[in-house]
């Protein structure tokens, strides 16, 4: 199994990267390298990966996913891999498989319910017999959302229902999501009686009232990853997630042009709310975060968990949710400025 040295230590932990110079992976190798991490880029486009403006010191490499022998190549000296190349339907099981077979850790960012559940499903043995810490859905969506449920719950062992509300104020999305949209065309899941259930059709609307500049907002009922993340760990009867319409209208439109970078930092003026409730009888308990650019902020939510198990916080392998691996709360405030609880 490849090292896994401590960020503390005075030798660079090693991250690679696969679909680093989509939109998503760009935000993440830039964070790994202000962390002080050695990064290997890897991707499938070998002119996309040249000219990506990475960090002088970042590796790159170029491994189809259906190439075995390239990926070993690619991942050799790497103590974890990130995932975000999109369809996850696509790539995560090759990359799993991959970093299993590398004896590495595991983490992606889908807001995919079938992959998520397929890795969950297919990998966990693999993973806790390897001592490897696998973590799918590690994103703005699905992670996010799990680690704000896990702080609400706190002592609680159990909850009659939660509700998620995510609300942006626009979405301009990248090619990577319109495509992943294309390919993702199962029927949403959600929690009922604690049990995984398709969504009801029409999906219901309701009208969310968040604290702060969003205010009310039209909602419509619609489950991201972090249905599956917080089936797998806590004890609740029933999930509802809801994001606002009016930023669904732009996702749809053909016509909405792709984010456009508002600071020196690449991240788009886009905000986000996310309100968190969690029920127990009369009792309600709630977590909220906001902050700018879906996108970018994934790469702080992803780096922050694999700092964690690089440093040996995790003393066992296996496929998990990121609330039933780490302290929810803690890692959230270590979060900012990136993204802000309320």
């Amino acid at each position: 199994m490849n090292d896994h040295p401590s960020t503390a230590g005075s030798v660079r932990p090693t991250v690679a990267v696969y679909g680093a110079s989509g939109h998503t992976g760009r935000f993440v190798v830039a964070e790994l390298s202000r962390r002080g991490f050695a990064v290997i880029a890897i991707g499938r486009d070998a002119a996309k990966l040249a000219g990506a403006d990475f960090p002088a010191d970042v590796r790159r490499e170029v491994a189809d996913l259906g190439d075995v022998a390239a990926l070993a190549r690619a991942l050799d000296g790497a103590g974890a891999v990130i995932n975000c190349a999109g369809p996850f339907l696509d790539t995560a099981e090759p990359l799993v498989s991959a970093a299993l077979r590398a004896r590495i850790h595991y983490l992606d960012v889908t807001a995919e319910q079938g992959s998520a559940q397929a890795v969950f499903e297919r990998h966990s043995a693999a993973a806790e017999e390897a001592g490897v810490v696998v973590i799918p859905a590690m994103g703005f969506y699905g992670g996010l959302g799990d680690l704000l449920a896990t702080a609400a719950m706190g002592d609680w062992t159990r909850a009659d229902e939660a509700r998620v509300g995510i609300a942006l104020d626009s979405w301009q999305p990248t090619e990577g999501t319109r495509v992943t949209g294309r390919r993702n065309t199962a029927r949403r899941l959600t929690l009922s009686e604690g049990e995984l259930r398709p969504l009801a059709d029409p999906a219901p609307n309701i009208v969310w009232s968040f604290t702060g500049s969003f205010g009310a907002q039209e909602m419509v009922e619609l489950p991201f990853t972090e249905t599956i993340l917080i089936g797998r760990h806590l004890q609740v009867s029933e999930l509802h997630s809801y994001l606002n319409t009016a930023p669904l209208r732009e996702l749809r439109d053909a016509a909405t042009p792709p984010p456009v970078p508002a600071d020196a930092s690449g991240r788009s003026a886009q905000t986000f709310r996310v309100e968190v409730e969690v029920r127990q009888g009369s009792t309600v308990r709630r977590a909220a975060a906001h902050g700018q650019d879906i996108y970018a902020v994934t790469a702080p939510l992803v780096i922050e968990a694999v700092e964690r198990v690089l440093n040996g916080s995790t003393a066992r392998g296996g496929v998990f949710a990121p609330g039933a691996l780490f302290d929810a709360r803690d890692f959230l405030a270590a979060l900012a400025p990136d993204i802000l609880l309320s």
